[in-house]
């Protein structure tokens, strides 16, 4: 939770003037006595970054991989509103910060702290908290996605991973995150598959052809997903297909 609770306290520290912090509000006197207000840049760039803040968590993390594969598997299992959709979004952002924990701490030992510390200037920190980002997307990304982006923006060859725009790197690694997600998720749709046309076909010989196969087998598809224990499956295997 600490990672959630960061932005916010790079925001007060800068706000309520803190020794590493960078003062929220100038106040100008003018000679008639009056006083002037003006925001510092640094506050505004801040600010701005946070909206970005939705779009990083889907595009530059496991969250896109994860939501994708529990949607598929709530649709395998027949089931239109169990789990909810606020419960899928939990579910899968905690589980995202669990995944994302080793990457959260090098930005905060590489970026947050040399920030707060006054170490680094802002496009420093902003630069520095980019670098396990990218290498987290670089180690997920498969090479013909990222070639594929490279031959579209006419990007010249790099001599390493580490030399990759962030403009290159994070369509290409989105677009293997769908492709892996649905590779998951087939695997997840096969044995429920199986079950429906074994469902269907009893209910075919036994001339019961106005009776929804889906009725019968939703039963048997949730008893088989409880006793070979799923859910601990299936986040043991979107953790593992990370490197944990």
């Amino acid at each position: 939770m600490r990672w959630l609770l960061m932005p916010l306290l790079v925001l007060s520290s800068a706000a309520w003037g803190a020794d590493q912090g960078i003062p929220a509000v100038t106040v100008v006197t003018g000679e008639d006595g009056a006083a002037n207000y003006s925001v510092t840049i640094q506050i505004l760039a801040l600010m701005t970054l946070l909206t970005f803040l939705p779009a990083v968590l889907m595009m530059m993390t496991s969250f896109t991989r994860i939501i994708i594969v529990l949607s598929i598997l709530r649709q395998a299992l027949g089931l239109q509103q169990a789990p909810s959709n606020q419960v899928l979004l939990g579910l899968a952002l905690f589980l995202t910060l669990f995944i994302m924990t080793p990457v959260l701490d090098r930005v905060n030992e590489q970026a947050v702290q040399p920030y707060l510390n006054e170490q680094l200037s802002t496009l420093d920190a902003v630069k520095a908290a980019s670098r396990p980002f990218h290498q987290f997307m670089v180690g997920n990304t498969r090479e013909n996605d990222l070639d594929l982006f490279m031959r579209i923006s006419n990007t010249p060859p790099v001599a390493s991973p580490e030399e990759i725009p962030l403009r290159v790197l994070v369509p290409a690694f989105v677009t293997s995150e769908l492709k892996t997600a649905f590779q998951i998720g087939f695997m997840l749709f096969i044995p429920f598959l199986v079950i429906d046309i074994v469902v269907a076909s009893v209910l075919m010989a036994m001339g019961m052809m106005m009776l929804s196969p889906v009725i019968i087998s939703l039963p048997f598809k949730i008893m088989l997903f409880v006793l070979v224990d799923g859910w601990a499956m299936v986040m043991g295997t979107l953790a593992a297909s990370f490197g944990m």
